[in-house]
């Protein structure tokens, strides 16, 4: 896959933040930059926590950064992680994802030394509950 200087620019986002993750059980470092409407990129990595349940995925650290940024809707995301096989977004990540994306955003998925998986996050979450479901 060739990548366009925006792509590329969110790959070395991911994996400038993913050499920060702090997983000292799993060992399994992971780091997504979104592009958001603003046009900027915010980065998250994964943090562990002794009592599992408390730890943070990259993705919704990504996204807490994108808010506390001033940015509102993904318009791209890249998730990176160790090894060949892509590294995709958990269920509750694409959940959280979909709160901040329309169904037809790609989320790139890389493994640091395999090529990428792109899909549209209506694939990753076929059927989702969003929002709009929500809206008054």
């Amino acid at each position: 896959m060739s990548k366009t200087p925006t792509d590329q620019a969110l790959f070395e986002a991911a994996e400038a933040i993913r050499a920060k993750a702090y997983a000292p059980y799993s060992g399994f470092n992971v780091g997504a930059a979104i592009l958001a409407d603003d046009g900027k990129i915010y980065a998250g990595c994964n943090i562990e926590n002794a009592a599992y349940p408390q730890g943070n995925c990259a993705e919704a650290s990504a996204i807490a950064a994108m808010i506390a940024g001033g940015g509102k809707r993904i318009t791209r995301i890249y998730v990176t992680g160790p090894g060949t096989a892509p590294v995709t977004p958990c269920g509750g990540c694409r959940q959280r994802i979909r709160e901040f994306a329309d169904l037809d955003i790609e989320v790139i998925s890389h493994g640091v030394d395999g090529e990428p998986l792109i899909r549209t996050l209506d694939f990753l979450l076929p059927y989702s509950f969003g929002p709009e479901y929500l809206a008054k």
